[in-house]
């Protein structure tokens, strides 16, 4: 396992080793997995090195090994901490009108996309391992889980014609991905302008495209 000595960063003698605290393994993997999420953030999936991973996050390269398996194995698990969403436990429904409830899901929404941005980014597009099954699948997963999160926020999460409201909200999931890279990475569109499309095009969503879808049904 990784050594107990690190370089002195403040300069008390060149390269002297000082000691340090002892991590528990749960917040060692979570150390490595976080420097993971930025240099995935920050470079195509090729250029990442877990040699410098491993010197970033200041452990042995054998505990990278130990932890995550390969490097695929690695970004699988960057994958899932991207597009995992909180418990539902910890989800606030919104109140109010639908306006206001589709309002408060958006900036749910943004809020959720925004804290690792790039990375996110990378991830949701494939700019990562490219055509990867075991990569679509946890990104499948992960926009069902979305759409019926978003489904229940804005309180259409009931049995009636759920497979097509799924359907629908996972393409509007389509639209968030596309307003995100050009927000998060290129700088095109700002926050609040992609707030505004989002809400638009949700409430055309919920007001007209769903009811029409149920009384097709």
């Amino acid at each position: 396992m990784g050594s107990d000595l690190e370089a002195d960063p403040v300069g008390n003698g060149a390269g002297a080793p000082v000691r340090r605290r002892r991590l528990e393994p749960d917040e060692r993997r979570a150390q490595i997995l976080a420097k993971a999420i930025d240099m995935f953030g920050e470079r195509p999936y090729a250029a990442v090195s877990t040699a410098e991973l491993a010197q970033r996050a200041g452990v042995a390269r054998g505990l990278i090994n130990h932890y995550f398996g390969n490097k695929r194995d690695l970004y699988l698990a960057v994958v899932r901490r991207m597009v995992t969403l909180p418990r539902p436990d910890d989800l606030r429904v919104p109140e109010g009108t639908a306006r206001e409830r589709i309002d408060a899901s958006v900036r749910w929404l943004l809020d959720t996309i925004s804290e690792h941005g790039s990375t996110w980014v990378k991830v949701t597009s494939h700019e990562g391992v490219g055509d990867d099954p075991e990569v679509q699948q946890i990104l499948d997963a992960a926009d069902d889980a979305a759409a019926q999160r978003l489904l229940l926020m804005i309180g259409l999460s009931g049995a009636e014609a759920a497979e097509p409201r799924r359907a629908m909200v996972r393409a509007y999931g389509g639209l968030v991905k596309v307003a995100g890279r050009e927000w998060l990475t290129r700088g095109t569109m700002t926050r609040a302008q992609v707030h505004a499309l989002l809400v638009d095009v949700l409430t055309t969503l919920v007001t007209e495209s769903l009811p029409r879808v149920n009384g097709e049904n």
